[in-house]
């Protein structure tokens, strides 16, 4: 009995000291958190995130649920609580979503679909024009509605006339050549100086510079070139060469001209239809 209070009375064992910093564990733990985090950026640093996908996505989300907007304000509005959070309710206009027809399988939506012809495409155009040894003689412009390739070199004529009086033949040949082996269009541009009339009069300056531009684009098409691939327009004398600080005469000789603008898309292709309201 006395050898077991002797045992009741010896203090309680100590628990072995921990040793300093954190368990072996979490170092582990630590670096498949830090790996997994570093997949995911390398994800979405290859993922293309661009608005108009967004806004098509979100419009048409809004659309099946009944056209339902979030709106945040400084005053109470239809269907917000008391305590200022905002809640749904119905928008008085309803977001459209993008029509089915934008959805491709090239992803949700084609930024090209919207009027804007994507950096590839610009290179592709810089290359086709590398080819055929064109660039050096146009000039490139990015426009909302897509890549304008504008040629240096225009066909002038006499006073009065239709036929041509001075061309550069190898940049016409090579504009003929990329012509026929791309699918692009080209628009031939006439114009008249100011108040040009034909020489037996007959035509005024808008008839004149539409025969100048006519008689390009007939040429074009003995050359190769398919007709729906040419756009014809006439400017008659609203466009004339001025301002360039040389003589009148000179001007005028300039302005009697036609002009190429080439793009790889035709304005004239119908797109998509939207609502007028």
């Amino acid at each position: 009995m006395a050898e077991e209070a002797e045992d009741n009375n010896q203090p309680p064992q100590k628990c072995p000291e921990c040793k300093p910093g954190l368990p072996g564990w979490m170092a582990t733990f630590s670096d498949l958190v830090t790996l997994l985090l570093t997949f995911f950026v390398l994800l979405l640093s290859f993922a293309k995130t661009e608005s108009a996908k967004y806004e098509a996505a979100l419009g048409s989300i809004r659309n099946a649920f009944g056209g339902n907007v979030l709106k945040q304000g400084e005053v109470i509005q239809p269907g917000k609580s008391p305590d200022d959070n905002p809640t749904m309710f119905d928008s008085q206009e309803p977001i459209r979503p993008f029509p089915i027809e934008f959805l491709t399988t090239e992803g949700l939506l084609d930024k090209r679909e919207i009027n804007r012809e994507s950096t590839e495409t610009l290179n592709q155009m810089r290359e086709a024009l590398r080819e055929f040894s064109l660039s050096d003689n146009v000039d490139i412009y990015e426009l909302p509605e897509g890549i304008q390739v504008r040629v240096k070199d225009k066909i002038y004529f006499s006073k009065g006339l239709i036929t041509p009086d001075k061309i550069s033949v190898k940049v016409y040949d090579r504009m003929i050549q990329l012509l026929s082996e791309r699918d692009w269009t080209v628009f031939v541009e006439g114009h008249a100086s100011k108040g040009e009339t034909s020489q037996d009069g007959q035509e005024d300056a808008y008839e004149l510079s539409a025969s100048r531009a006519t008689a390009v684009s007939r040429s074009l098409i003995r050359r190769g070139v398919k007709p729906e691939q040419i756009t014809t327009v006439s400017y008659g004398d609203s466009r004339p060469v001025e301002g360039k600080s040389q003589k009148f005469e000179d001007e005028q000789k300039e302005s009697r001209r036609v002009e190429f603008i080439i793009r790889k898309t035709d304005l004239g292709i119908s797109g998509n239809k939207v609502p007028s309201r």
